[in-house]
């Protein structure tokens, strides 16, 4: 059964602090579990398999590249045409996905990056005769998951009667895919050719539009069909900026993305891959993705009052990894480290996507989530950018010091806000 899209007023004053859930249907029939029902078991497939085909596609690209002969200037060209599309177009489909239904424009996306995976399948095994096409298709992709993402939130409310559990088991679906996806793409190109990885994808695919479109869902939020676009998207800022607790978010979340979160990774390659190998670092990063699946675990079952306090609590764990790096940890250390990074991440993670989903109205949290995608993840790229010159300029210590310091003050700012802090939890649908 497709679902109908119901014209409610927009636009209202932030809701009070322990609000009913977004209007829309009632998740679940009667006997269904909280988390497990027959919705949340299709939409738990098609969200898996379209994060591991995500996460295969920047290691298959590259290493496909570097092994037919180019170079990683090509390689990076590559990825930018893939990330840019995202970044800028995420916005426009948290509106698409408010005016046509998410689940329409999540079907539309798949079968889109369908069709890119199959090209570009068959541009790798045939051989590249031309770079523009290759991008040509990694933008569609970029497009396509910029169309699926805002959906993506506000389905999850819609195919569980607990959000919060919910987020946690796709926060650990993430972390797996996000762990294995690379892994299974390197052996893949390793023992074949990327186009094979693009077959995969586009089977995984081609299997997230079909779970999608088995959804029964009924009445769905939307805002009235006279708005235009850009209408449309004012009143998403209209929302997203009345809610201090998450503007707030978002721009502490910014800071700690230029100076913290940012610019670690290639930090942190460059002190343990010249010092303990290549390979130490892939474990470091297994550790990490372990760490999160624990988090997500945990926070399936750990419902605290204060969802966005505890969270802050969690990332407290933050700094722990950078400042280890600097005091020239062991390897077993470090990885300790990482898990318990992950773990803190991960609660956080499920904290705070279960705080957005049940704190916003339904009809504008497609448009609200692009909002928040947009903030949090548009910095990163900033910071990462920044590392290099960061790192002659001042250094490798100071850098990652810097790092620890803003990760501290980053979770010592959540909880000085109050109305972050003071943030309740809105109880499950029973």
């Amino acid at each position: 059964m497709d679902e109908l899209p119901v014209d409610l007023p927009v636009g209202a004053p932030p809701l009070p602090p322990v609000p009913p859930l977004p209007p829309g249907p009632r998740p679940g029939r009667a006997g269904e579990p909280a988390i497990w029902s027959r919705n949340f078991r299709y939409y738990f497939t098609a969200r898996s398999a379209g994060l591991l085909s995500w996460a295969m596609l920047p290691v298959a690209v590259t290493a496909g590249l570097l092994r037919d002969g180019y170079g990683l200037d090509t390689a990076g060209y590559a990825m930018a045409f893939l990330v840019g599309p995202f970044a800028g177009l995420v916005l426009f489909g948290g509106v698409l996905a408010d005016r046509f239904t998410a689940r329409r424009m999540m079907i539309a996306a798949d079968l889109a990056n369908l069709a890119a995976h199959v090209l570009l399948a068959l541009l790798f095994l045939h051989g590249i005769d031309h770079l523009w096409q290759l991008y040509a298709l990694l933008a569609v992709t970029g497009t396509a998951n910029a169309m699926f993402q805002p959906g993506a939130a506000s389905t999850v409310p819609l195919v569980s009667r607990d959000v919060q559990g919910a987020n946690g088991v796709l926060r650990t679906s993430e972390a797996l895919t996000g762990l294995g996806g690379p892994a299974l793409a390197g052996v893949l190109v390793g023992f074949g050719d990327t186009g094979w990885v693009m077959v995969l994808s586009g089977v995984a695919y081609g299997t997230s539009a079909a779970c999608l479109g088995a959804l029964r869902l009924g009445a769905v939020p939307a805002p009235p069909a006279a708005r235009g676009l850009w209408r449309n998207l004012a009143v998403g800022w209209r929302e997203f900026r009345s809610r201090s607790w998450l503007w707030g978010v978002i721009v502490i979340w910014m800071v700690f993305a230029v100076l913290s979160w940012g610019p670690q990774l290639s930090v942190a390659a460059g002190v343990i891959v010249p010092a303990h190998g290549p390979a130490a670092f892939g474990l470091l990063n297994c550790a990490l993705g372990a760490g999160t699946v624990a988090g997500g675990l945990l926070a399936i079952r750990y419902k605290p009052e204060r969802p966005l306090a505890a969270g802050a609590v969690a990332m407290l764990t933050y700094p722990l990894y950078p400042l280890g790096i600097v005091l020239g940890w062991p390897v077993w250390l470090l990885a300790a480290a990482q898990v318990a990074v992950g773990a803190g991440v991960g609660v956080w993670g499920v904290m705070w996507a279960t705080s957005v989903q049940t704190q916003v109205p339904g009809e504008v949290l497609n448009r609200v989530h692009a909002y928040e995608v947009a903030g949090s993840v548009g910095m990163y790229p900033i910071g990462s950018a920044a590392a290099g010159p960061a790192v002659r300029a001042f250094g490798t210590d100071r850098v990652l010091l810097v790092g620890v310091a803003v990760a501290v003050l980053t979770a010592v700012a959540l909880l000085a806000v109050r109305p972050i802090r003071t943030l309740r939890r809105v109880p499950d649908r029973v």
